[in-house]
Formats: structure tokens, sequence, C-alpha cells
């Protein structure tokens, strides 16, 4: 075994694996094959769970996808029947998607939030936007790892580690993070282990990783996808969203993801804001438009700024105007501090509200059972970092405690009208753009995760606004984010505009497996 480690460790990234499977089209071209027969569903389940044994389970061993849906290829023969059969067929009829562990799925595979607390809540229930998923006729193909309990358990935490599945890699180069929360999902669609899959974000869980990992990630204005059978954090800034290769890929799975649920008050607008995402890219969507730039999130890593600003040139040959913002911070002190306190109250009401409805087979029905299971199960929980932030949130009282209503108040005023309305308003551009995050650093479980440069995602994370991630190019081997901001309900509008730079700059890249960066000759 050590012999082949080390062979593994001294060969060429991906050789021979990246030849012997190849990846699948992007979703769009892969669902139009299947609906010409020039490809079956069940033979994209097939291909994608070989690379997954390949490059997953073997090989680089991204230690993304932890669990594969036992009934998939079932699904998937079902679908190529209906085919066959002529019978109506829906948007992603055929196509094998991914869902993070904190997302609940019908059938034998426990949601677990990877955490081992979870490792019996088999539901047997669809969350909404799974059951959503299903009717446009997806394929569940399996779960996916992530930081556990979505990174909300210590300030100490490791990117993309969980008590169930272990820690997932960046596939670029895999002693780098893949940023979390949504790790698995970042690696997997980078990979090519499914055509998309669904992601969540409390504060940069779907942004970050998709940044990192050189894909399309989109975290929607809060309210337009279902949170139900959904493990919490926050009903204030939780949502689901889709991670692919590509705008469009994206735009098509949100629009089947969209939708009013009864279930969530959250969502009671979605219906009547809803739209058809898809047909409304262009690639003139920046023609005309003025565009903001957050000059002061930009950070100070001049290979970074560089892609950036080669980015804003795409951008102005689109004919967008540039509008350079030197402040974006004035008068938002305070939000950090709002926002935790905020997290910390719902933490504990919503999580002991979900796991009091689980099934009895889960014994852990508070955040306080939880912080005791850990405790108790230390050695394989605790071994990397503790859990200071689950500590600091079963200490707060109810949501009925002023403190709660007014960092919450005031965290939603700073992001949203004190912050990006604000920011466009007073400089009457269309959409806000700035730099993702920084590039993946080196993972450490010793002392946890080591964020540098800037992060795009924390006012429409708070504000509940759209936010689109699209690559924008390798630094170091490294992907860089582009991120596209605007105000509530404008998901088309940031889709399309994301849509029109993607279209022209072309920088999605495909992972080297590189085992470390190394010092030019």
């Amino acid at each position: 075994m050590r012999r082949l480690l080390l062979l593994f460790l001294f060969a060429a990234p991906l050789a021979v694996n990246a030849k012997v499977i190849p990846a699948t089209p992007d979703m769009v071209e892969l669902a139009a094959q299947i609906r010409s027969g020039q490809t079956s569903s069940e033979a994209s389940v097939r291909l994608f769970r070989q690379r997954i044994a390949a490059l997953d389970d073997a090989g680089p061993t991204l230690g993304a996808v932890l669990a594969l849906m036992p009934d998939a290829p079932a699904y998937a023969r079902k679908r190529d029947s209906e085919t066959k059969a002529g019978k109506p067929l829906g948007p992603l009829h055929g196509i094998a998607v991914l869902i993070k562990d904190n997302i609940e799925v019908a059938g034998t595979v426990p949601t677990t939030a990877g955490s081992l607390a979870l490792a019996h809540s088999v539901t047997n229930r669809d969350a909404a936007v799974v059951k959503r998923l299903r009717e446009s006729g997806a394929i569940i193909l399996g779960k996916t790892n992530l930081s556990e309990w979505a990174n909300i358990r210590s300030n100490e935490s490791t990117s993309g580690w969980s008590a169930v599945g272990g820690l997932t890699r960046n596939p670029h180069v895999l002693n780098r993070s893949a940023c979390g929360s949504s790790s698995g999902n970042g690696a997997a669609i980078a990979a090519g282990l499914a055509a998309g899959a669904v992601g969540t974000e409390t504060d940069g869980s779907i942004t970050c990783p998709a940044a990192v990992n050189g894909i399309v990630g989109f975290k929607p204005t809060l309210g337009l996808v279902s949170r139900t059978f959904i493990v919490p954090i926050s009903h204030s800034q939780d949502t689901a969203g889709p991670m692919t290769r590509s705008v469009r890929d994206a735009a098509l799975m949100l629009g089947v993801m969209a939708g009013s649920d009864t279930a969530d008050a959250a969502t009671i607008e979605a219906d009547q804001h809803k739209t058809d995402y898809f047909n409304a890219l262009s690639v003139t969507a920046l023609k005309g438009k003025r565009i903001g730039v957050m000059r002061d999130r930009l950070g100070t890593n001049p290979g970074v700024i560089a892609l950036f600003e080669n980015a804003l040139k795409v951008m102005k040959q689109l004919g967008a105007d540039i509008v350079e913002i030197k402040d974006s911070r004035t008068g938002l002190d305070g939000l950090g501090e709002a926002e935790f306190t905020v997290l910390l109250y719902e933490l504990k009401a919503d999580l002991g509200h979900y796991l009091k409805g689980l099934p009895s087979t889960v014994r852990t029905r508070s955040l306080a059972d939880v912080i005791a299971f850990n405790k108790s199960n230390a050695a394989r929980e605790m071994r990397w970092f503790g859990q200071d932030i689950f500590e600091m949130a079963q200490a707060k009282g109810t949501l009925d405690d002023p403190a709660y209503t007014n960092a919450l108040a005031r965290s939603k005023k700073l992001a949203g009208p004190l912050g990006i309305d604000r920011l466009m308003a007073e400089n009457k551009v269309d959409i806000l753009v700035g730099i993702t995050n920084g590039p993946a650093w080196s993972i450490d479980l010793v002392s946890g995760d080591h964020f540098a440069g800037p992060s795009a995602a924390q006012l429409p994370a708070v504000a509940g606004y759209p936010h689109l991630t699209v690559p924008m190019g390798l630094y170091e081997n490294l992907p860089i984010g582009l991120s596209f901001i605007a105000g509530k309900w404008e998901d088309s509008k940031v889709l399309a505009m994301g849509y029109a730079y993607e279209q022209a700059s072309h920088k999605i890249a495909t992972p080297r497996f590189l085992t470390t960066l190394e010092w030019p000759q």
C-alpha cells in the first residue's frame, strides 16, 4: 500500500483516468443528447458512477461524494423508457445531479449534515427542492460531502471536513481547500462527477466553493427556493442554489428549483417573481449597463487583481460602462457582529425545531443534545476542532429576545437598504461586481482554515439578495471567481449579465489534479 501511495504522489496528474473515462458534456448539451437518442440517461449515470469510482474513491481520492443513491440506475432506465415512449419530458429529463448532504432525499441514504449524530437519520422524504428536480425528470445520483453542520460548529474548523465523509480536496491542487460548506459539490462538478449539484448557503457556502473549484455557483434571492427538509442554520439567510459548469446550466436548474412552498413562509412571493431564467440569458445583457466596481473590496493580491482587471476589460468590450465605487464600506460598521448574533439565536431555534421532527432513530433532538453527543464521541467528532460556536448558540435565549430582534433588524438594514441598495442607487449602477474570494488556501486540519483576500459573500448573504460567481481565470493554477450582485428578486438580471461575461471570456478551467503547487524551475 505504501509503495502504491508513493507511486501516486510522484505520478503525472490524472493521465490514465482522464483518458479512460471522458467527461460528459454540460447539462444543456447532455439533455439534448438524451432527448435525441444520441445517448441515454442510463449510459450517463453509468459514466458518472465510473468517474466517481476512478476519481473520488480512487485516484486523486477527492472525497466529494458521500454516498450513491442505489435507485439511480433504475430511475435512469425509467427516464429512458419515457423518452422512447414519446412522453412529455421535463427540462432536466434524464439528467443526473448530486445533492449536498444537508438536504433530504427519499430512500435508504441518511441525511447527516456530515455529523455522526445524524448517521441514522433516514427520513424517506424528499426536500421540496428535490421533489421539484424529480418532477422535472432529474435523477438523484448521490449525496455530497460538506463542511460538518454547514461550517457552523467552530471558528477553528477546516472547510470540507466532516466526521461522516472525511476531507474533500480541491481537484485543481489536491492539498488546497475546496472551501465550504458545499465543498463536495464544488469539487464534484469541477471534476465532472455529475451534470450539476444543489448546494446551500448561509454566508458564502455556495459561492466560495464554486469559485475556488472553478465552477459557477448561484445563491438566489432568499425565498425564491424552498428550504423545507433542509438541515437549517438560519431562516433569515439560508437558501439552496445550483452549482454547475456553466451559467446556462445554473439558469436551467434554477427554473426548476424556484417556486412557492406552503411549508416555507419565506417563499410566499416566489411564484410571483419566478421567471424563465434560461431563456432570459443573452450575450448582449451587459451592453449599455453600468457596472459598479467595489474597489475597496478587492484585496491586495496583484495576480488576482490582474484577473479582475481583465474581466472588466471584457465587460467594457461588451458595451458596459465601468463605475468605480471607491468606498463601499462607509456606514456598515457592526454588520458582522449583528449577523453573528442572528446566526447564534437562529441556529439554536431552527436546528432544534428540525431535529424534533426527525425519526425516533435519531436521539439528538436539540442543539444541547448535539453538543452532548459530540462530547461523548470526541475522538471521532472533535479530533480536529471543537464546538465553540455551538456552545455560544446554546447559551442564547429565544427568538423574542430583544438582543436577537434588534440584531436581525440591524443586519438586514445594513446589508440591504444601507448596503447593496444604497451602493446601486447612489452610483446609478445596474449591478455590482467584485472578486468572489481569494485563492484556495492550503489544507490545515490542525489549525483550521486560512482565509485570505477578499470575500463578496456577506452583503448579499445577509440581505438575502442574489449572488452569482463565474470563473475568471487561474492564479498559480488556482481558480478565481468573479461575483455579480444585485437587488432583491433581480436573479434573472444577475444570471443574464454573468452569462454575457462567461460567453465572451471562456475562463472555465479543467482540473489538473496536481498534488501540490511547485516553485517554478
